[in-house]
């Protein structure tokens, strides 16, 4: 095994449709680790081979290869450009050690491109930018890079200029090596000098490069300013540790589909990015004390890892995939530092495609995988017993829009269980029990994202599940105060029924749900019937009156009342207790109350006057407004009948810049003309049963 300088841990990341997993099948196929250069849009791509992946023409999880190349093994990560899976990208991101970021020539900066950006930043990553599809009609590299430069901060530095472009994108020129790397057949290439009417270009963007080098050190700024220039192998290094400190981002033009440029490409990425030992030491905390702890990239470093994906599968079990952080992995056991228990595993793999590669040991850098861990789940640390650690795990996205979930044909047992063995797969997806509507609800963060999980759940575990719009959790009250009498009286032969209350019924605040009191003087009701009475009325507040949902927020009296020594019993007095209830809530006016949900809106100046109105429009009320540097927070609230489906609008309206995050807020009354629909179709419901 190479030791840890020899290892470039790099993660692709990007918008959709920008070329992600077209460009990493194009490094594979030029590396040779594939002998064929699959393609997303015929199923064929070594990295989306999910059956979800190939239908949607899509990335929906993070896949792994490992490329030797230059005598150095580049571990790669191929992430997902959806917001529907972006918690797969910022995952795979927090473990890389850098980024390639690929931005398309003809659909240039993207909205979503920033979100990519910000984990670049977040996660402080070296980046080289790719320009993809160079050879698609339209493709304009300025352009892009301008765009780039303009909108994010990520300070890109032309390195390799592209010699034409679309029909005639033929080669770049390397603007330090001053050569121009003419593109071949089968991703070969050849250097040969720079084209003529590039060579003032070339020049420019040369200069610049000094400039940008001279400003990240004070020495070479010094030469530069003294001389005007700096010698090639300054330039060369002074490049490369800026690159490594993440102070420039180098850009490459390339066109991945006809595999143009990937060889310039994995040079860059051996000889500009950082191997795992060249990045700041991972900090973590000792679970013995609390105190923080430094881990750096050294093969004879105590053995840290960080667990970042697990994959469930219905044969070989859950796959538990890590990055090493430090330390050397051998043997057939670890620390797993969070559980506070030691696991033992069969076999250690390295990823590659869907495939796994056995091997005897793992060092700095890799990204590693053994099966069927019994207490190990992701966001845990591995270590050594001896010198534990736990490193810091980003949360996963919040969920923003849920269903009613069950099984078409009715196995829930087994559709509840298939949900369960994903649940260790993917952060984002949450399983809850609705305890008022009695409904199970799936919930995730987005509209593809549980269609992807419905698929795979029939795919893997031969159960298909049905999703529904969840029912909301109303409830009734009432606003006004009554005395009502109830009484229960029923003669058949025998041993009779008799119960007979009177019961004062009034509002109390919202949230105090109910309080009983008795006010019993005398004995015109015995002492051991009155709690059947309160017993009697919770029963059908349980049930509601006039919509079938719970009553709530009301205070009961019981103020009178008589009895029959041989006919009273508990249960008479519990059945009139629910009558005198029922009663009453009709002549107290009673109101149903929905759930009012807290909803921060995060969105783009420009979109800030549609969000509005739109929340206006769902009967939600504007509480304020805050500013951050890129973007407008909102703060509203709004009901939960109006909201439940928000994630779908709201991506619509700003596309897919904005993002929001709701928690249950209170409740409020429904307004009338809502009120007689919703106790309407209660009504009609019932007359069909």
């Amino acid at each position: 095994m190479q030791d840890v300088h020899q290892i470039r841990n790099v993660v692709i990341l990007g918008h959709g449709n920008s070329g992600k997993s077209t460009l990493a099948e194009a490094l594979l196929f030029t590396a040779g680790v594939v002998k064929r250069q699959g393609k997303v849009d015929e199923g064929t791509s070594s990295m989306d081979f999910e059956p979800e992946e190939v239908k949607r023409q899509i990335s929906i999880g993070a896949a792994f290869n490992q490329i030797p190349w230059q005598k150095k093994d580049i571990f790669l990560t191929d992430t997902p450009g959806d917001d529907n899976f972006f918690n797969e990208s910022r995952f795979a991101a927090a473990v890389a050690d850098s980024a390639i970021l690929t931005v398309g020539a003809v659909l240039g900066v993207r909205p979503q491109t920033e979100r990519f950006v910000d984990l670049v930043r977040e996660n402080e990553l070296p980046c080289l930018i790719c320009i993809t599809k160079m050879d698609r009609e339209r493709a304009q590299y300025q352009k892009t890079v301008d765009a780039i430069r303009e909108t994010t901060s990520l300070n890109p530095v032309t390195l390799f200029l592209p010699i034409g472009a679309e029909d005639n994108f033929k080669g770049v020129v390397d603007i330090v090596g001053k050569k121009a790397v003419m593109f071949e057949e089968g991703g070969k290439t050849s250097l040969t000098d720079v084209p003529p009417e590039l060579a003032e270009e070339v020049a420019t963007l040369r200069e610049n490069a000094m400039e940008y080098v001279a400003e990240t050190d004070d020495d070479l700024l010094e030469k530069f300013l003294e001389e005007g220039e700096l010698t090639d192998e300054e330039l060369k290094s002074g490049l490369a540790a800026a690159i490594k400190k993440a102070q420039i981002a180098p850009v490459i033009a390339c066109a991945a589909l006809s595999n143009l440029g990937s060889s310039v490409i994995l040079d860059a990425i051996v000889e500009l990015l950082p191997s795992p030992a060249e990045r700041p030491a991972r900090i973590g905390t000792n679970p013995k004390n609390d105190d923080m702890v430094e881990r750096g990239a050294a093969a004879d470093e105590p053995f840290s890892a960080l667990v970042f994906k697990t994959m469930a599968d219905p044969f070989a079990g859950r796959l538990t995939i890590f990055r090493v952080f430090s330390g050397t992995l051998k043997g057939d056991a670890f620390y797993n530092a969070n559980k506070e228990t030691s696991e033992r595993y069969g076999q250690l793999y390295v990823m590659s495609g869907k495939e796994q590669k056995p091997v005897e040991q793992a060092i700095p850098g890799m990204i590693v995988a053994v099966a069927k861990l019994k207490e190990t789940a992701t966001g845990d640390t591995l270590s050594e017993e001896a010198n534990p650690i736990i490193y810091p795990m980003i949360e996963p996205l919040p969920t923003v829009i849920s269903y009613s979930v069950s099984a078409k044909k009715g196995d829930e047992e087994k559709l509840f269980s298939s949900i369960t063995r994903l649940l260790d797969e993917d952060q984002t997806l949450k399983l809850t029990r609705e305890q008022q509507t009695h409904e199970t609800l799936i919930s995730g963060v987005g509209q593809v994202h549980l269609e992807v999980i419905g698929e795979k759940i029939k795919r893997k575990f031969s159960v298909e599940l049905e999703l529904k719009a969840p029912r909301v959790p109303y409830r009734e009250t009432l606003k006004g105060k009554v005395t009502v009498q109830g009484k229960h009286k029923k003669q058949s032969g025998g041993r009779g029924q008799f119960g007979d209350c009177t019961i004062e019924m009034e509002p109390l605040a919202r949230g105090e749900y109910f309080e009983f009191v008795d006010k019993i003087v005398g004995g015109v009701i015995p002492q051991q019937y009155r709690p059947a009475v309160e017993k009697g009325i919770l029963e059908a507040m349980e049930k509601g009156v006039i919509a079938g949902y719970p009553f709530v927020d009301l205070k009961v009296n019981l103020v009178d009342g008589s009895y029959h020594t041989v006919d009273s019993s508990e249960m008479a007095f519990k059945v009139a207790g629910s009558l005198a209830f029922k009663k009453g809530v009709v002549d107290a006016n009673p109101i149903l109350l929905e759930p009012i949900m807290e909803v921060e809106v995060r969105v783009p100046k420009d979109f800030v006057g549609d969000v509005m109105g739109d929340l206006n429009s769902r009967r939600g009320r504007v509480l304020g407004m805050d500013s951050s540097d890129k973007a407008e927070i909102i703060n509203a609230q709004v009901p939960q009948a109006e909201i439940q489906l928000y994630a779908l609008d709201l991506t619509s309206m700003t596309g897919g810049r904005g993002a929001f995050t709701v928690q249950f807020s209170h409740y409020e009354e429904v307004p009338a003309q809502i009120a007689e629909k919703i106790i309407a179709e209660y009504q009609k419901e019932k007359a069909e049963e």
